[in-house]
């Protein structure tokens, strides 16, 4: 009598043997952010020019606050206001931006501040520096899209100080009651 054999187990192609203890390695891929422009990436890594730029652009500062002071923000709603009024939308990104309307302008400064909320929340005080320098940035195209100047901001900062905070607060809602002509706000 011929003796019975087990059966054989025939394995699916393309699987390895598991081996105890050993695990297997998962190749992690890195998400891959769309360039602006359509620009094509070969592989993983940018352009050499584009990471040289981004290196230039978005290191964080490394000079010391010497020197700098507030007159830049000045210095800096003239440089926007000048190209509101050239109106060279092709070469000046504030000129695009007060082009595309008020929306687009109040838009792009919320995104900004709320860039610079999450930076400061999670604690990156070099991100914050930048997205705070964002944020001063759009208030600026802000300012100009609504035709104020700085000296206007600046005299109702001056005329604040000395004044509580609290007490400032407190005194507003009764002037919007009297603009609004209502009682009913709360």
């Amino acid at each position: 009598m011929a003796k019975a054999t087990k059966p054989t187990k025939v394995k699916p192609a393309g699987k390895a043997k598991k081996k105890p203890g050993i695990k297997k390695k998962i190749a992690k891929k890195k998400a891959v952010l769309p360039l602006p422009g359509g620009l094509k990436v070969k592989g993983a890594k940018l352009p050499k020019r584009i990471r040289k730029v981004e290196a230039r652009v978005l290191e964080p500062l490394s000079v010391s606050p010497t020197g700098a002071d507030a007159t830049i923000l000045d210095q800096l709603w003239q440089t926007v206001e000048q190209r509101r009024l050239a109106g060279d939308i092709a070469s000046s990104h504030s000129a695009r931006l007060i082009a595309r309307g008020t929306a687009k302008v109040a838009q792009k400064f919320g995104e900004e501040a709320v860039e610079c909320v999450i930076e400061a929340t999670i604690g990156n005080r070099a991100a914050t520096v930048l997205e705070s320098a964002d944020v001063l940035y759009h208030l600026m195209v802000v300012w100009v899209d609504a035709g104020i100047r700085p000296a206007e901001v600046w005299a109702e900062l001056a005329r604040r100080q000395g004044i509580s905070g609290i007490a400032e607060k407190a005194a507003r809602p009764q002037g919007i009651i009297r603009a609004a002509g209502t009682s009913k706000l709360p």
